[in-house]
């Protein structure tokens, strides 16, 4: 990882730019078949072999691959939404489900998104910029003009709404509705949607109606043959199933009851094809295979 960090760090700095790229070249690598951050390759390695990863190596590889995260806006509306020039991933889930957790675990960050023992606490969607150009942050808050571009695998991490626990009112979940309805139709720079739901419980009737939504609006745009974001089924909590849960030996697991109704409910609601992950943001159970589909977005 560490190998693989530095030499990204030198062809960002444009190390490799003068590489020849012609056909006498054609026969070899060149940097433009490179993936877009070259610890891409090392994270295809420990998917193949995941005995051999340690917290450690997890930490090493996240801050490889994030190494710059600020928050950019909360849109209410497609209006509010940052320019599409980027690919993006977003985060749903009934709040107290643990998704500010989860995004934080995966990004290495201890507040990335905001994490609170208030459910409902996102009331927006909430975007965050993924290596995006140094000093953003200075250019938001004070206006600043600052110079420099986005890295090459720069993306978006979108948190969206909680549903279930949110003290609102109608009229304002049923804004959420429609602006999610809107947002999975015509942002054609989404490339996943992580559904979480609670490892212990299986789906509620908030997560069918979020599956009903996907099913419909995702397996519209499939049939019509247009571009189609990954819907991922991201089941959190799970060293909430076992005693003493530890990263390596006990992470976590989820029960033949939960997981049979799952399944089953998501082929009622046309998602049957959907992978699902099992998670930990305590154990950090998961995350190579949540990356996995992250790098959707940073490629796009």
């Amino acid at each position: 990882v560490k190998g693989a960090a530095l030499c990204e760090s030198k062809r960002r700095d444009g190390a490799w730019d003068d590489i020849d790229e012609s056909e006498d070249a054609a026969t070899s690598e060149t940097p433009s078949s490179w993936p877009c951050n070259i610890v891409y390759t090392v994270l295809d390695a420990m998917i193949a072999f995941p005995s051999e990863n340690k917290d450690v190596t997890f930490e090493a590889l996240c801050n490889a691959l994030v190494r710059r995260t600020v928050f950019v806006t909360g849109a209410v509306d497609m209006e509010g939404c940052p320019e599409a020039d980027r690919g993006e991933v977003a985060f749903i889930g009934r709040s107290n489900v643990g998704k500010s957790s989860l995004v934080n675990m995966l990004t290495n960050r201890k507040s990335l998104a905001f994490t609170s023992k208030t459910p409902g606490k996102t009331q927006q969607f909430n975007y965050f910029a993924v290596n995006d150009k140094p000093e953003l942050a200075r250019q938001i808050r004070y206006g600043d003009d600052v110079p420099g571009e986005k890295d090459r695998d720069s993306f978006y991490i979108v948190d969206l709404p909680g549903f279930g626990f949110a003290k609102v009112t109608q009229q304002l979940r049923q804004q959420w509705s429609d602006f999610m309805d809107e947002y999975l139709q015509e942002r054609e720079t989404l490339q996943a949607v992580f559904h979480l739901i609670d490892a212990r419980h299986g789906p509620t009737d908030e997560d069918i109606k979020i599956m009903q939504k996907v099913g419909t609006i995702l397996g519209a745009k499939q049939q019509a043959k247009e571009h189609c974001a990954k819907y991922i089924i991201i089941l959190t909590k799970a060293d909430k199933n076992v005693k003493n849960a530890k990263s390596q030996s006990n992470p976590g697991k989820v029960s033949n009851k939960v997981m049979e109704k799952l399944i089953v409910t998501m082929k009622e609601n046309r998602v049957g094809y959907a992978p699902i992950v099992l998670t930990s943001s305590e154990t950090r159970l998961g995350r190579d295979e949540v990356w996995k589909y992250l790098r959707f977005a940073a490629e796009r």
